[in-house]
């Protein structure tokens, strides 16, 4: 599970909207492969685990090269520059949505695809990719809060934790703007995929007044600040340091916030530039047979979207872990986090002002 910036967005970011990159590969997809012996994947570090890798290429007998990145935004950057002929990448949903629009990567041929039943219900047919057109969900995971109850004294359950005072100076935020504002729209009752300038602005009104509150902005160790009691409550994302540090210290507890919180995934899409397409289907296919789809949690400790796959996981300790697998009522009310659009720049502005003041 990446504990890097999951939601990273930047002046960058929007630039790459405009970009437009050379396909040889076209929108249709399931083209001729050059010989279908290779596949070069660029994926989420930590995201694939080696067990897959070895195990797709004993049994197939391709051999895969795997890249690594740890922002959506070095991997759109990368592709759009096309420095690299990768087959498979791994976005994010927003960044996926605008590889889309950059023509970065090909629609799917479902008649090659087999598994897609599989997946559970919200991660067919998601919001950020009608009709999986463009992608194969692989690993899920939400933003929520995270508190240590020796401090808080009770339960936290709301984002008004983070901006209310109550516990000034142990009180973090994740360093990354969308996040943020995750926190910043829903805790003034709006969703956290507003586009509207006036919604965003009253968000950035109510981030730029809780900064004299925070400790900081922290996307790295606040799992163990939470550990030591150094921080009481923390914007947080779920995954791999938050799990551990919850299934060790049972007075740190991780929860999706009433309000919403977000929910993410990591995708599987075949890029424009792909040379082994069939290949590329083939590794497709392959992840979405449950029992390889477990390893995803029980060797990465992270949530796999293939639904069937939970009964082939050995770590069943972490299916009730709320840091790794969020209870479906409260992913039911989470918020996918899409591209803002144009609206990015209005999120860019006030997050300047926000780390400004």
């Amino acid at each position: 599970m990446r504990t890097t910036t999951l939601l990273t967005a930047c002046a960058a970011a929007a630039a790459l909207l405009t970009t437009a990159a050379c396909s040889s590969g076209g929108d249709g997809g399931g083209s001729a492969s050059g010989g279908g012996k290779s596949l070069h994947i660029y994926a989420w570090a930590g995201e694939i685990p080696d067990s897959v890798v070895k195990g797709f290429q004993q049994e197939t007998g391709i051999k895969v090269t795997l890249d690594t990145f740890d922002s959506n935004e070095t991997m759109t950057a990368k592709l759009s520059a096309g420095g690299a002929d990768y087959d498979l990448v791994e976005p994010s949903q927003y960044a996926l949505q605008q590889l889309v629009g950059q023509k970065l990567v090909q629609k799917l041929d479902h008649s090659r695809i087999k598994g897609l039943d599989n997946l559970a219900p919200k991660f067919r047919d998601p919001s950020f990719d009608p009709g999986n057109a463009y992608s194969i969900p692989w690993i899920w995971g939400t933003t929520g809060l995270a508190y240590n109850e020796d401090c808080t004294g009770r339960p936290v359950d709301s984002w008004k934790a983070l901006f209310d005072g109550e516990y000034k100076g142990k009180t973090y935020m994740l360093d990354n703007m969308l996040a943020a504002y995750i926190a910043g729209l829903q805790v003034n009752g709006y969703r956290a995929t507003s586009t509207d300038p006036a919604e965003i602005q009253k968000a950035t009104d109510s981030l730029k007044s809780q900064k004299a509150q925070l400790a900081g902005y922290n996307s790295t160790n606040y799992p163990q600040l939470l550990a030591t009691g150094q921080a009481c409550v923390a914007e947080a994302w779920s995954g791999t340091a938050m799990a551990k540090v919850v299934e060790s210290n049972k007075k740190v507890h991780y929860t999706l916030p009433t309000e919403g919180g977000s929910l993410w995934t990591d995708n599987l899409s075949v890029t424009s530039r792909a040379k082994n397409i069939d290949a590329a289907y083939e590794f497709i296919n392959y992840t979405l047979r449950p029992e390889v789809a477990a390893l995803v949690t029980d060797d990465g400790s992270s949530a796999s979207t293939n639904q069937a796959a939970r009964s082939h996981i050995k770590k069943t300790d972490l299916l009730s872990n709320p840091a790794v697998y969020a209870p479906d009522a409260a992913v039911d009310k989470a918020d996918f986090l899409l591209d803002p659009g144009q609206a990015m720049q209005l999120f860019q502005q006030g997050w300047m002002k926000i780390k400004a003041s």
